[in-house]
């Protein structure tokens, strides 16, 4: 299965393809290192998404899990860049419970790009299963804010 790690403000990270697809990003430097073109794609945007230029990720997704996982990251997947859900408001969209919401955001194979630290406990921040915890979570929500903050107010109106 071919990989690629790169830097990052959250550590080191490896993201890994199969048959055309995104299907992991891990927490940590690869062993071995392959350049293909999807995963070149996939570094260049995480990149720029911690550069904070970039609010939303164009790559085609293949996480491996049940029926029932794949909906609730479907719904993660919804969540606007900078903005938050609650894992009961995600039950209420995929189904289960906020427990089982949970159990899913904590199997997702490829943080991040489908972003489970967008959803908060309703009586705070909750869990974050990926390395350095919430830490890493508040990290990532700031980040969100922050690229918000600097967006410009009239991109919409932009020419061309």
């Amino acid at each position: 299965m071919p990989q690629l790690s790169l830097h990052t403000p959250v550590g080191d990270l490896t993201v890994s393809e199969e048959d055309g697809a995104i299907v992991a990003i891990d927490w940590g430097w690869g062993r071995d290192q392959t350049e293909t073109p999807l995963l070149r794609r996939a570094r260049d945007q995480l990149h720029a998404y911690f550069d904070r230029t970039r609010t939303s990720f164009d790559l085609p997704l293949a996480p491996a899990g049940t029926a029932y996982r794949q909906r609730v990251w479907a719904a993660l997947c919804r969540i606007p860049h900078g903005q938050t859900r609650s894992y009961l408001d995600i039950a209420r969209e995929a189904g289960g419970s906020p427990r089982s919401v949970g159990g899913a955001n904590g199997a997702n194979p490829i943080p991040i790009v489908i972003p489970c630290h967008r959803v908060l406990a309703t009586t705070g921040i909750g869990g974050y299963s990926g390395s350095g915890g919430l830490d890493t979570k508040r990290f990532l929500l700031s980040l969100e804010a922050d690229a918000l903050a600097l967006a410009p107010r009239d991109a919409a109106r932009s020419p061309g």
